[in-house]
């Protein structure tokens, strides 16, 4: 998708936007190819008009491969089918980061069962990871099937599932609300070998939750004691990440 960054204003009411190139599940695959060097691919689709072509040329400037790329028809005015948008506005001090999702009836939403090649992508490539997330999955109906459908094809040729919670409210807010996220979950993760997120991931995609209300801090037991219990209600986990975040400053 395209993110548009007000930089230090606001967004209702900036004049203008730096472009950039986002996406939960891409985020990981440009950082591996960037940072670390490694070959990696994306599977997503993009409308094919004007507003599809600067998140493919960023894409391409972070240097992951766009072969499973999937172009839709443009129906010109973005009826059926279009490409998202996201707008992110910068914490500063006491103001809290704010990000505006416009994802409806985008290209990825619409990817089903069967569109991507997994085959080619797994097996001719020889990939050893697969990684997909909740925010691909919140998408549509569809799109939680297309996961399925990946871990699936992944570990038949051996390859090693990641999948992150990523649990965004937003996404599913008129899709059936937390009860959908951890129905849609729990059918994910008996299909996967790392799963990550945070307490708030764990406590609404899988139902595990121990300890109190208060939010987990390093060296916590109950941080311990949710890993065991993540591995003790899927025993097919072979690794378990949970996240933790202490923010310093906004500034």
């Amino acid at each position: 998708m395209l993110r548009l960054d007000p930089g230090e204003n606001r967004i209702r009411r900036t004049r203008s936007f730096q472009a950039w190139e986002r996406g939960g599940e891409y985020n990981v695959a440009r950082g591996l190819r960037r940072c670390f060097g490694m070959r990696t691919a994306v599977a997503t689709a993009l409308v094919d008009n004007e507003v599809g072509r600067p998140p493919e040329d960023l894409m391409l400037q972070g240097g992951v491969d766009l072969s499973y790329l999937q172009w839709q028809a443009d129906d010109g005015i973005d009826r059926r089918v279009r490409n998202g948008l996201n707008f992110t506005e910068r914490g500063f001090r006491v103001r809290g980061t704010l990000a505006v999702s416009d994802w409806g009836h985008s290209a990825a939403s619409q990817l089903t069962v069967g569109s991507v090649d997994w085959k080619a992508l797994f097996g001719t490539q020889k990939t050893s990871w697969s990684h997909a997330g909740g925010i691909f999955a919140s998408l549509s109906d569809t799109t939680a099937e297309v996961v399925i459908e990946a871990c699936t094809q992944a570990h038949a040729n051996c390859m090693i599932v990641l999948y992150d919670l990523n649990f965004r409210p937003n996404l599913w807010k008129d899709r059936g609300g937390v009860e959908r996220v951890g129905e849609v979950n729990r059918r994910i993760a008996p299909r996967v070998d790392v799963m990550s997120g945070n307490q708030e991931d764990f406590l609404v995609g899988l139902g595990i939750h121990v300890g109190g209300e208060s939010e987990l801090s390093e060296g916590d037991d109950d941080f311990a004691r949710m890993i065991d219990a993540a591995i003790a209600t899927f025993p097919n986990f072979k690794l378990v990440a949970i996240t933790l975040r202490a923010v310093k400053s906004t500034r």
